[in-house]
């Protein structure tokens, strides 16, 4: 395995710099290092070296004499000249800018290959074209921006502006400063997938105290509603976990507690992410009707039995079927489902197989994931035990994905993406027209707050406009949230200064 050493004289922009190298390198063990700090076996060497008038980037390579720069790069040591500005803020944004601009053409030109979101290392890349775009700037003076500034490819510069265009008309009628969004979280699981790193626990282990859960979520539901009074609820989302790990009575418990406590009229969209098709039956299908639920997701991430045995899926391509003509017969006219692209073993092949069987089901949006492995996901804990497995994405197999979602009748309406993904692609939401998931464009947009309630909840309080945001963690430990629910309500009562 490669091992990279990032040699830095203070942390300014540690992240971000992290984050493009390892982009380049994501097989790669990388770590940060202080000046004085002796190699350990790196390979490469990657110095930056920053002062009040510039910053310098040098690129050594390991030899049988030690290491010496990197070939081709021999100019990269010299120091960069500062752009003047004023304002601190934004002279801060452009030495980062200018520091990754640099960065990322040394690594292009030592690799020979661009990655196809350029220098950009957030999550969030329409939310800048959206800011873009409510500035007055024109699609075509944005393309060049990103373009030229991000070094963006041209297939995702349209993609981002795409979305940002299909996201500010539908969110054209929502009130962002008297508005809020309501995220309640249901932290079980029949089984814990490979690559989960949410707040999940299996219901084998929790069974007997769900009733004890929901004692603690209805608590924190009935005191919340009474911190919202004088704003709008837009959207609802049920998540988890598998909210549908409920049995019909607690599935009945909480959404009549969510109708008793929240002004549901005034929502624009209410999702309740089912998920796992061996979680879902008909009575708790009919628990949903009974309640103003709009949007659900059944959510098979591959139609391949192969893949699912190994991730720990725990249920059948057959019962994922099951279970979306169940939810139809039951009266869902807007069902979502999720695929994920770069699971272990998977192919193009595979991959063309599990669209196939999604065009037949002919669900009303679909969401693309590019799998991403965090540090708690098992597959990145006990690696060692995985490290034979092969994981595939390409930019043929994205391509793939968004031609049977246009054939399908979608279109792209958002999209993010995270750390260590699989091909430096990104995740895609697709939807038929008025089926676009609204929740999903706020949380990403971040135009106003979210409340989050539940283990492992983040509230994300917005405030001027989008300038300012500050969180609001629940502790994620099920048997601690249920203990410390009075501390979890005071910390929101703390946070939400708009009651």
């Amino acid at each position: 395995m490669c091992k990279i050493g990032i040699v830095l004289n203070n942390r300014d922009f540690e992240h971000d710099i992290y984050a493009l190298v390892k982009a380049f390198y994501p097989q790669a063990e990388i770590r940060c290092m202080e000046e004085n700090q002796n190699p350990e076996g790196e390979t490469l060497l990657l110095y930056v070296m920053q002062s009040d008038t510039g910053f310098s980037l040098c690129l050594k390579e390991a030899g049988e004499d030690g290491y010496r720069k990197s070939a081709g790069q021999s100019n990269h040591g010299e120091e960069i000249a500062l752009i003047s500005c004023q304002d601190i803020r934004e002279q801060r944004k452009q030495r980062k800018d200018q520091i990754k601009t640099l960065l990322y053409q040394i690594l292009k030109e030592k690799e020979n290959r661009e990655l196809p979101w350029g220098t950009l290392t957030g999550i969030r890349p329409a939310k800048l074209v959206m800011g873009m775009l409510e500035k007055g700037m024109k699609n075509t003076e944005i393309a060049a921006h990103m373009r030229e500034h991000y070094l963006v490819s041209p297939k995702k510069t349209a993609l981002s502006i795409t979305i940002a265009n299909r996201e500010k008309e539908i969110l054209k009628e929502i009130n962002y400063e008297n508005g809020y969004s309501l995220y309640v979280g249901i932290p079980f699981c029949p089984s814990i997938c490979l690559y989960c790193s949410f707040s999940s626990n299996p219901l084998s282990r929790w069974e007997k105290r769900v009733d004890e859960y929901l004692d603690a979520l209805t608590k924190e539901i009935r005191e919340v509603s009474k911190m919202t009074k004088r704003k709008t609820l837009d959207t609802i989302y049920i998540g988890g976990g598998t909210p549908t790990t409920l049995n019909p009575r607690q599935i009945r418990r909480l959404l009549s507690c969510i109708e008793e406590n929240f002004p549901t009229e005034t929502v624009r969209e209410y999702t309740v992410e089912a998920g796992r098709p061996d979680s879902i039956t008909e009575e708790k299908l009919k628990a949903l009707k009974e309640f103003p639920v709009t949007r659900i997701s059944v959510n098979p991430q591959t139609m391949n039995q192969s893949t699912l045995d190994l991730i720990g899926r725990k249920h059948t391509v057959e019962q994922t079927k099951e279970a979306y003509w169940l939810a139809r017969k039951c009266g869902f006219d807007n069902i979502n489902m999720d695929l994920i692209v770069g699971l272990p073993g998977e192919d193009k092949e595979m991959v063309k197989h599990t669209l196939d069987e999604i065009r037949l089901l002919g669900p009303d949006s679909l969401t693309v994931h590019s799998l991403a492995v965090k540090r708690a996901a098992r597959l990145n804990m006990f690696r060692e035990q995985y490290q034979e497995l092969t994981f595939e994405n390409t930019q043929e197999i994205m391509d793939m994905t968004m031609e049977y979602a246009y054939e399908m009748g979608m279109g792209p309406y958002y999209l993010y993406r995270q750390k260590n993904m699989k091909g430096n692609f990104e995740n895609v939401g697709y939807a038929a027209v008025d089926k676009a998931g609204i929740y999903n464009i706020l949380i990403m947009e971040e135009k106003q707050p979210i409340i989050a309630l539940g283990a492992g909840g983040s509230s994300k309080l917005v405030y001027d406009g989008g300038q300012r945001i500050e969180r609001v963690e629940n502790v994620k430990d099920i048997k601690n949230y249920m203990e410390r629910i009075d501390e979890m309500i005071a910390r929101k009562e703390a946070g939400i200064q708009w009651q």
